[in-house]
Protein backbone atom coordinates (compact mmCIF):
# COMPACT_ATOMS: atom_id res chain seq x y z
CA UNK A 1 0.00 0.00 0.00
CA UNK A 2 1.36 3.26 -1.44
CA UNK A 3 1.16 6.77 0.77
CA UNK A 4 -1.67 7.99 -1.29
CA UNK A 5 -3.78 5.35 -1.19
CA UNK A 6 -7.32 6.59 -1.19
CA UNK A 7 -6.38 10.19 -2.47
CA UNK A 8 -7.06 11.63 -5.27
CA UNK A 9 -4.92 13.85 -7.49
CA UNK A 10 -5.71 16.06 -10.29
CA UNK A 11 -2.66 16.09 -12.84
CA UNK A 12 -2.58 18.97 -15.60
CA UNK A 13 -0.30 18.89 -18.95
CA UNK A 14 -0.48 15.12 -17.76
CA UNK A 15 -0.07 13.90 -21.67
CA UNK A 16 4.21 14.29 -21.99
CA UNK A 17 6.98 15.28 -19.84
CA UNK A 18 6.96 16.42 -16.14
CA UNK A 19 2.97 15.92 -15.70
CA UNK A 20 3.20 12.13 -17.26
CA UNK A 21 5.96 11.36 -15.22
CA UNK A 22 4.18 13.11 -11.74
CA UNK A 23 0.87 11.37 -12.96
CA UNK A 24 2.43 8.00 -13.08
CA UNK A 25 4.50 8.67 -9.77
CA UNK A 26 1.66 9.62 -7.79
CA UNK A 27 -0.58 6.36 -9.56
CA UNK A 28 2.43 4.02 -8.21
CA UNK A 29 2.09 5.83 -4.93
CA UNK A 30 -1.49 4.91 -4.17
CA UNK A 31 -3.65 7.76 -5.47
CA UNK A 32 -6.11 7.49 -8.22
CA UNK A 33 -5.18 10.21 -10.59
CA UNK A 34 -7.29 12.48 -12.73
CA UNK A 35 -5.23 13.42 -16.23
CA UNK A 36 -6.26 16.31 -18.55
CA UNK A 37 -5.09 18.23 -21.10
CA UNK A 38 -6.10 19.02 -24.23
CA UNK A 39 -5.54 15.53 -26.40
CA UNK A 40 -7.11 12.99 -25.95
CA UNK A 41 -4.09 10.73 -27.25
CA UNK A 42 -1.49 11.72 -25.16
CA UNK A 43 -3.81 11.11 -21.97
CA UNK A 44 -4.42 7.84 -22.62
CA UNK A 45 -0.98 6.71 -23.60
CA UNK A 46 -0.19 8.17 -19.87
CA UNK A 47 -3.36 6.37 -18.70
CA UNK A 48 -1.83 2.69 -20.06
CA UNK A 49 1.65 3.38 -18.98
CA UNK A 50 -0.69 4.10 -14.76
CA UNK A 51 -2.55 0.57 -15.46
CA UNK A 52 0.97 -1.66 -16.60
CA UNK A 53 2.03 0.16 -13.32
CA UNK A 54 -0.67 -1.27 -11.45
CA UNK A 55 -2.68 2.25 -10.74
CA UNK A 56 -5.31 3.47 -11.90
CA UNK A 57 -6.27 6.66 -13.63
CA UNK A 58 -9.02 8.60 -15.30
CA UNK A 59 -8.68 10.77 -18.65
CA UNK A 60 -10.33 14.30 -18.47
CA UNK A 61 -9.50 16.06 -21.92
CA UNK A 62 -9.75 19.98 -21.56
CA UNK A 63 -8.46 22.85 -23.02
CA UNK A 64 -7.25 24.82 -19.55
CA UNK A 65 -7.28 28.64 -20.82
CA UNK A 66 -11.07 27.87 -20.87
CA UNK A 67 -12.24 28.46 -17.57
CA UNK A 68 -15.78 26.65 -18.07
CA UNK A 69 -13.43 23.93 -18.92
CA UNK A 70 -11.32 23.85 -16.37
CA UNK A 71 -14.53 24.47 -13.93
CA UNK A 72 -16.51 21.32 -15.86
CA UNK A 73 -13.39 18.83 -14.78
CA UNK A 74 -13.45 20.19 -11.16
CA UNK A 75 -17.34 19.61 -10.92
CA UNK A 76 -16.92 15.95 -12.26
CA UNK A 77 -13.80 15.54 -9.81
CA UNK A 78 -16.51 16.48 -6.72
CA UNK A 79 -19.15 14.31 -7.78
CA UNK A 80 -17.31 11.03 -9.18
CA UNK A 81 -15.62 11.22 -5.69
CA UNK A 82 -15.98 13.61 -3.44
CA UNK A 83 -12.91 14.74 -2.81
CA UNK A 84 -9.29 16.38 -4.60
CA UNK A 85 -6.39 15.70 -2.10
CA UNK A 86 -3.97 16.83 -5.01
CA UNK A 87 -3.64 19.44 -7.78
CA UNK A 88 -0.82 19.08 -10.32
CA UNK A 89 -1.06 22.56 -11.66
CA UNK A 90 1.82 21.64 -14.72
CA UNK A 91 0.06 22.45 -18.14
CA UNK A 92 2.16 25.19 -19.45
CA UNK A 93 4.21 26.32 -23.35
CA UNK A 94 6.37 28.25 -24.80
CA UNK A 95 6.17 29.79 -28.46
CA UNK A 96 9.33 30.37 -31.19
CA UNK A 97 8.63 33.91 -31.68
CA UNK A 98 9.64 35.50 -27.90
CA UNK A 99 12.07 37.83 -27.83
CA UNK A 100 10.67 41.31 -27.35
CA UNK A 101 11.08 41.81 -31.52
CA UNK A 102 8.89 38.97 -32.30
CA UNK A 103 6.72 39.34 -30.01
CA UNK A 104 2.62 39.28 -30.90
CA UNK A 105 -0.04 39.79 -28.87
CA UNK A 106 -1.39 36.75 -29.55
CA UNK A 107 2.18 35.10 -28.43
CA UNK A 108 1.36 37.53 -25.29
CA UNK A 109 -2.15 35.98 -25.04
CA UNK A 110 -1.20 31.79 -25.60
CA UNK A 111 1.56 32.21 -23.18
CA UNK A 112 -0.02 34.34 -20.31
CA UNK A 113 -2.96 32.19 -20.75
CA UNK A 114 -1.60 28.64 -21.34
CA UNK A 115 1.09 29.41 -18.09
CA UNK A 116 -0.58 31.56 -15.81
CA UNK A 117 -4.77 31.87 -16.24
CA UNK A 118 -5.06 27.95 -16.42
CA UNK A 119 -3.00 27.59 -13.20
CA UNK A 120 -5.49 30.05 -11.36
CA UNK A 121 -8.64 28.95 -13.12
CA UNK A 122 -7.51 25.14 -11.82
CA UNK A 123 -6.40 26.54 -8.40
CA UNK A 124 -9.85 28.37 -8.35
CA UNK A 125 -11.88 25.56 -9.02
CA UNK A 126 -10.53 23.20 -6.81
CA UNK A 127 -10.04 25.66 -3.54
CA UNK A 128 -13.86 25.08 -2.13
CA UNK A 129 -13.47 21.40 -2.18
CA UNK A 130 -10.18 21.17 -0.39
CA UNK A 131 -11.68 23.44 2.55
CA UNK A 132 -15.20 21.80 2.40
CA UNK A 133 -12.55 18.54 3.48
CA UNK A 134 -10.12 20.79 5.68
CA UNK A 135 -6.71 19.95 3.49
CA UNK A 136 -5.34 19.37 0.55
CA UNK A 137 -1.87 20.24 -1.15
CA UNK A 138 -1.33 22.27 -4.67
CA UNK A 139 1.99 21.47 -6.41
CA UNK A 140 2.70 24.04 -9.49
CA UNK A 141 5.66 23.92 -11.90
CA UNK A 142 6.58 27.04 -12.20
CA UNK A 143 10.98 27.62 -14.16
CA UNK A 144 14.27 29.40 -13.11
CA UNK A 145 12.77 31.78 -15.18
CA UNK A 146 10.40 32.49 -12.91
CA UNK A 147 13.25 33.18 -10.24
CA UNK A 148 15.56 34.54 -12.64
CA UNK A 149 14.33 36.32 -15.65
CA UNK A 150 15.58 34.85 -18.85
CA UNK A 151 15.73 36.21 -22.34
CA UNK A 152 16.00 32.57 -23.47
CA UNK A 153 12.51 31.69 -22.08
CA UNK A 154 11.25 35.07 -23.51
CA UNK A 155 10.00 38.17 -21.58
CA UNK A 156 6.21 35.97 -21.60
CA UNK A 157 7.22 33.24 -20.40
CA UNK A 158 9.33 34.68 -17.46
CA UNK A 159 6.27 36.86 -16.44
CA UNK A 160 3.98 34.65 -16.53
CA UNK A 161 5.66 32.00 -14.21
CA UNK A 162 6.87 34.88 -12.14
CA UNK A 163 2.92 35.25 -11.52
CA UNK A 164 3.01 31.24 -10.60
CA UNK A 165 5.18 32.01 -8.28
CA UNK A 166 3.57 34.84 -6.17
CA UNK A 167 0.29 33.04 -7.25
CA UNK A 168 1.38 29.68 -4.91
CA UNK A 169 2.78 31.89 -1.82
CA UNK A 170 -0.19 33.68 -1.90
CA UNK A 171 -2.32 30.45 -1.36
CA UNK A 172 -0.54 29.93 2.02
CA UNK A 173 -0.61 33.33 3.12
CA UNK A 174 -4.39 32.68 3.04
CA UNK A 175 -5.00 28.97 3.11
CA UNK A 176 -2.94 27.32 5.93
CA UNK A 177 -5.67 28.26 8.69
CA UNK A 178 -7.88 25.85 6.19
CA UNK A 179 -5.20 23.16 6.01
CA UNK A 180 -4.41 23.56 2.48
CA UNK A 181 -0.49 23.62 1.52
CA UNK A 182 1.00 24.87 -1.92
CA UNK A 183 4.37 24.59 -3.43
CA UNK A 184 5.93 25.61 -6.53
CA UNK A 185 8.81 24.18 -8.27
CA UNK A 186 11.06 26.02 -10.35
CA UNK A 187 13.05 22.92 -12.53
CA UNK A 188 16.03 24.46 -14.36
CA UNK A 189 16.55 22.76 -17.99
CA UNK A 190 14.35 19.50 -18.22
CA UNK A 191 14.26 17.30 -21.42
CA UNK A 192 10.66 17.77 -22.02
CA UNK A 193 8.94 18.27 -25.58
CA UNK A 194 8.02 22.11 -24.93
CA UNK A 195 12.35 22.21 -25.74
CA UNK A 196 11.31 21.80 -28.87
CA UNK A 197 9.83 25.15 -29.58
CA UNK A 198 13.14 26.64 -28.74
CA UNK A 199 14.70 28.45 -31.23
CA UNK A 200 17.77 27.29 -31.19
CA UNK A 201 17.69 23.41 -31.72
CA UNK A 202 18.94 21.09 -28.52
CA UNK A 203 20.80 18.65 -29.00
CA UNK A 204 20.68 14.35 -28.23
CA UNK A 205 23.80 15.22 -25.85
CA UNK A 206 22.80 18.37 -24.13
CA UNK A 207 19.13 16.33 -23.47
CA UNK A 208 20.60 13.66 -21.57
CA UNK A 209 22.79 15.84 -19.43
CA UNK A 210 19.45 17.89 -18.69
CA UNK A 211 17.32 17.11 -15.58
CA UNK A 212 14.81 14.55 -16.95
CA UNK A 213 10.86 14.59 -16.48
CA UNK A 214 11.28 11.38 -14.18
CA UNK A 215 13.42 13.39 -11.88
CA UNK A 216 10.49 16.24 -11.46
CA UNK A 217 8.31 14.13 -11.77
CA UNK A 218 10.01 12.10 -8.35
CA UNK A 219 10.21 15.71 -6.35
CA UNK A 220 6.13 15.63 -7.18
CA UNK A 221 5.48 12.59 -5.48
CA UNK A 222 7.91 13.61 -2.63
CA UNK A 223 5.81 16.90 -1.96
CA UNK A 224 2.43 15.01 -2.23
CA UNK A 225 3.62 12.60 0.49
CA UNK A 226 5.06 14.58 3.00
CA UNK A 227 2.68 14.80 6.34
CA UNK A 228 0.03 17.33 6.60
CA UNK A 229 1.67 19.53 9.09
CA UNK A 230 4.49 20.65 6.67
CA UNK A 231 4.80 22.62 3.27
CA UNK A 232 7.79 23.25 0.98
CA UNK A 233 7.11 26.52 -0.19
CA UNK A 234 9.29 26.49 -3.07
CA UNK A 235 11.76 24.04 -4.57
CA UNK A 236 14.16 24.60 -7.25
CA UNK A 237 15.40 21.59 -8.97
CA UNK A 238 18.49 21.60 -12.23
CA UNK A 239 20.84 19.61 -13.79
CA UNK A 240 24.46 19.44 -12.46
CA UNK A 241 25.76 20.10 -15.74
CA UNK A 242 23.88 23.45 -15.69
CA UNK A 243 24.49 24.72 -19.41
CA UNK A 244 24.41 28.77 -17.74
CA UNK A 245 27.04 28.02 -15.40
CA UNK A 246 29.43 26.49 -18.45
CA UNK A 247 28.79 29.11 -20.84
CA UNK A 248 29.54 31.42 -17.47
CA UNK A 249 33.05 29.47 -16.94
CA UNK A 250 33.63 29.42 -20.54
CA UNK A 251 33.52 33.20 -21.03
CA UNK A 252 35.50 33.32 -17.80
CA UNK A 253 38.16 31.63 -19.48
CA UNK A 254 38.35 33.49 -22.99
Amino acid sequence: MGSLTGKVAWVTGAGSGIGQAAAVALAKEGATVVLTGRRKAPLEATAAMIKKAGGTSVSKPADLMKSASVNKVASEIAKKYGRLDILVNNAGLNIQQRSWKELSPKGVDEVVHGNLSSAFYCTSAVLPLMRKNKGGVLIHTSSVAGKVPSLLSGPAYSAAKHGVVAMSHTINMEECVNGIRSCVVCPGEVATPILDKRPIPITPAERKRMAQSEDVGDLIRYIACLPPHIVINEVMINPTWNRGYVASLQRGKS
